[in-house]
C-alpha cells in the first residue's frame, strides 16, 4: 500500500493547479514547521511576489537559525523583507510592523505576506487602534506585580469586556492588558472600540491558512529542532547569553529559553532538547487554535 501523500506535496500540488489571482496579495498563515515559507517562495517564484514576514521572531537579528529564517539562497531567488532587522535594543510591536508593511504594500502590491503570528495578519485585516507607549515605570510595576502577586492578582483588576478578548490564562496579555489600563485609564477593550480603518481587509486579499495532520508536524518539529542544533543554534543562545532577560520580546524565541538554561548549567542537553520540543508543540497548538478560531473565513490550505 503506498503512503498517504506529504501534506506539504499536496499543498503546493494544489497552489500549481489553482494559483491565487497573481494581482491580489496572498496572505499566508500556518502553525511553526508547517513549510510555510517554502510554499511562499514557491508562490513568489511562481508569480513574480516578494515574500514579506509576519512573524514576531523572525523579525530579530540574533535568531536566525532558532526562528528558521529563510536563508541566504531564497533569498537570492525572490526578496525577502522585514526578516532578521530588529536588534534586541528596538522597540518593536504589532504597530511597529504595520508601519513597515505600510510602504512596502505600496512598491509592491501583490506579495506574499507569511508567517505565524496570528495578532500580526489580525490587525492587518482588520486594523490596530494606536495605544501610546507605557511608560517604563509602569512596565516595571507591572513586572513586581506579576512575580509578587501573580497572575489571578492581576487579572482580576481587569475589566469585563477586557478578560473577554485576551487569553486569561496567557501572563504576557494580561499583564499587557493591565499596564494600558494602569497607563491610560482606560481598558483594552476601550481601545480596541476605536480602531481606524484596516490597512489590507480581509475581502482584498487571498488568506491561506495551512493545517496540516498534527502528527505529522510534531514529527516535523522534532527533525527540524534537531537540525537547527546542527546549524548553530546552540551559539545563537550563546551570543545572547550576556544580555538575557528572559520576558523581554526576542527571548520569546522557542527554544530559546531552554538553551539558555542548558548554558547556565540548569538542565543536562537532552533536558533542554526534549523540553524545548516539547514547547515548540505546545506553541503549535496555540497557533492551531487561534487559525481554528480566528481565521474562520480563511480558505484551508491541506
Amino acid at each position: 500500500m503506498a503512503d498517504s501523500p506529504d501534506p506539504l506535496t499536496q499543498a503546493l500540488a494544489r497552489l500549481h493547479d489553482a494559483p491565487p489571482d497573481p494581482a491580489r496579495p496572498v496572505l499566508l498563515a500556518g502553525p511553526t514547521a508547517s513549510g510555510k515559507s517554502a510554499l511562499a517562495l514557491a508562490l513568489a517564484e511562481a508569480q513574480g511576489r516578494v515574500v514579506v514576514n509576519a512573524d514576531a521572531l523572525q523579525v530579530y537579528d540574533m535568531w536566525r537559525v532558532l526562528s528558521a529564517r529563510p536563508d541566504a539562497q531564497d533569498c537570492a531567488r525572490v526578496p525577502h523583507f522585514l526578516y532578521g532587522m530588529v536588534g534586541r535594543d528596538t522597540p518593536w510591536s504589532v504597530g511597529h510592523w504595520l508601519r513597515a508593511l505600510e510602504p512596502l504594500l505600496a512598491q509592491h502590491p501583490n506579495p506574499v505576506i507569511v508567517g505565524g503570528t496570528g495578532l500580526y495578519f489580525r490587525a492587518l485585516t482588520e486594523g490596530l487602534v494606536e495605544i501610546p507607549p507605557i511608560p517604563a515605570v509602569i512596565r516595571t510595576e507591572a513586572d513586581a506585580r506579576m512575580a509578587t502577586q501573580g497572575l489571578a492578582a492581576m487579572r482580576a483588576e481587569l475589566d469585563a469586556d477586557t478578560l473577554a478578548r485576551i487569553d486569561p490564562q496567557n501572563p504576557a496579555r494580561v499583564q499587557r492588558a493591565w499596564e494600558v489600563l494602569r497607563a491610560t485609564g482606560r481598558g483594552l477593550a476601550e481601545w480596541h472600540a476605536a480602531t481606524p480603518p484596516p490597512l489590507l481587509p480581509r475581502h482584498a486579499a487571498t488568506a491561506l491558512v495551512l493545517r496540516p495532520p498534527v502528527n505529522w508536524l510534531n514529527d516535523r518539529i522534532a527533525a527540524r529542532f534537531d537540525a537547527m542544533l546542527a546549524q548553530g543554534a546552540i551559539e545563537e543562545a550563546r551570543a545572547v547569553l550576556p544580555h538575557w532577560q528572559p520576558r523581554a520580546p526576542w527571548a520569546r524565541a522557542i527554544g530559546a529559553a531552554e538553551l539558555v538554561a542548558h548554558l547556565q548549567g540548569h538542565i543536562s542537553w537532552d533536558e533542554a532538547r526534549d523540553t524545548a520540543t516539547l514547547a515548540t508543540r505546545q506553541y503549535a497548538k496555540r497557533q492551531r487554535t487561534w487559525f481554528r478560531n480566528r481565521m474562520t473565513d480563511w480558505d484551508d490550505l491541506r
